[in-house]
């Protein structure tokens, strides 16, 4: 494995940097100070100027307007474009539609294609993954999944509740998770829909309020009541919704750690700046101890992070399905952005947990990031099963008299 970023790359998320620094910021800073929200007429005047600064969907191919970047190659890409929460939507590399345009484009249909996918990568419309269900539904153990498709003739008929849908709010088209065969083990029993967001049969409840404020797009809670879809509304196969779940997410929780590491590599940035000039007690903050190890644990934390996305991405990039690697990821890094933000806070005392800095609201927000995509618990536990399944059979010589 050659841990050197290629000159491509660099030049790329220095230009991302720049982009982010001098586009984004400034309005991350506008809607802070107001209390207003990102609307969508704001978001395509970003977007039109990273358009037209060549900065455009950096995992879709070129052909169809992408920057054709491999999953390797964004790993600092996309951590430069989360240094602001605003920066991967102005770009078009955030969630979820940046893992629904892989998932798309890996293996949807021509006519899917053309209809979902161009128009999705252009920009001109939005997307929601459909799969979180509500207690006793799926959340972090999918085989819980209880929303039906039936066949009724050329047809199914969907029926289920789901929510943590987001962009459900600004959304053109879901792609829905649904059980379309009860009888065979779960992971062969399920399917992948997509269908129009305004087709008869799909009720948006709500969007869930959410620690840490509401995010572009909402997180909306959907009833899907007696939802036709053709076959043609299938992607993949039928059957194959555990397939492409595993899939898209595998990726997807990558992308998620480069996005926040971006986050916390800008918070602990922050906090250094204010150890640094701040004085309290005869000296700066950056000359107490206890400050000095909180910002080099955070920045040792961040590293290994870095190391440990490269090698998961490097695997994937070799067709391993590397589900361990992204799992100690996943966990490493969400439990690592959330110490880092809370070192950040605990730095910068009263300016932390205000909002005149924007650390308090990326604190609040980072917290959902240990439960979405596998809570951290799941994923220590995967990691300890393949331990014991790997070692536990070990003969371990011991000494005797």
């Amino acid at each position: 494995m050659d841990f050197q970023i290629p000159k491509h790359v660099k030049k790329i998320a220095r230009r991302v940097r720049e982009f982010v620094d001098s586009e984004v910021v400034p309005v991350e800073l506008e809607l802070l100070k107001s209390g207003e929200e990102l609307t969508v007429e704001r978001l395509q005047e970003l977007r039109a100027k990273a358009k037209a600064a060549g900065l455009w969907a950096p995992t879709m191919p070129k052909e169809m307007g992408g920057m054709g970047l491999s999953l390797q190659e964004i790993v600092p890409i996309f951590e430069e474009a989360g240094r602001s929460l605003i920066g991967p939507l102005a770009i078009h590399a955030s969630a979820p539609d940046e893992g629904n345009m892989h998932l798309l484009h890996m293996f949807a249909n021509e006519e899917q294609r053309e209809h979902y996918l161009a128009p999705l990568v252009r920009g001109e419309i939005f997307s929601a993954f459909s799969m979180t269900e509500p207690p006793p539904g799926a959340g972090s153990d999918p085989k819980m999944l209880r929303t039906t498709a039936v066949r009724d003739g050329d047809e199914w008929v969907i029926n289920g509740h789901k929510w943590f849908s987001s962009n459900g709010e600004v959304a053109s088209f879901l792609i829905i998770m649904a059980l379309t065969n009860p009888d065979v083990h779960p992971y062969q029993g399920a399917t992948m829909f997509l269908a129009p967001i305004d087709a008869p049969g799909i009720e948006i409840v709500r969007d869930v309020p959410t620690m840490g404020g509401k995010d572009f797009g909402g997180h909306v809670e959907i009833r899907y009541n007696n939802l036709r879809l053709p076959d043609s509304a299938i992607l993949g196969e039928e059957g194959q919704g555990f397939m492409l779940a595993q899939a898209r997410l595998g990726p997807a929780r990558l992308t998620h750690c480069m996005r926040w590491t971006g986050i916390a590599q800008r918070a602990l940035e922050i906090a250094t700046a204010y150890a640094s000039r701040r004085k309290a007690f005869g000296s700066r903050l950056s000359e107490h101890q206890s400050i000095q190890w909180m910002l080099a644990d955070s920045e040792m934390e961040l590293h290994a992070g870095r190391l440990m996305m490269h090698h998961a991405a490097w695997l994937l990039a070799q067709g391993e399905q590397a589900r361990d690697e992204t799992s100690m990821c996943k966990f490493f890094i969400a439990e690592t952005v959330n110490r880092v933000l809370d070192r950040a806070v605990q730095i910068c005392g009263g300016m932390g947990i205000s909002r005149d800095l924007p650390i308090s609201v990326w604190y609040e927000k980072a917290r959902a990031f240990r439960i979405y995509d596998g809570a951290s618990e799941v994923h220590h536990s995967r990691v300890a099963k393949s331990v014991v399944k790997k070692y536990a059979a070990i003969d371990v010589p011991v000494a005797t008299e």
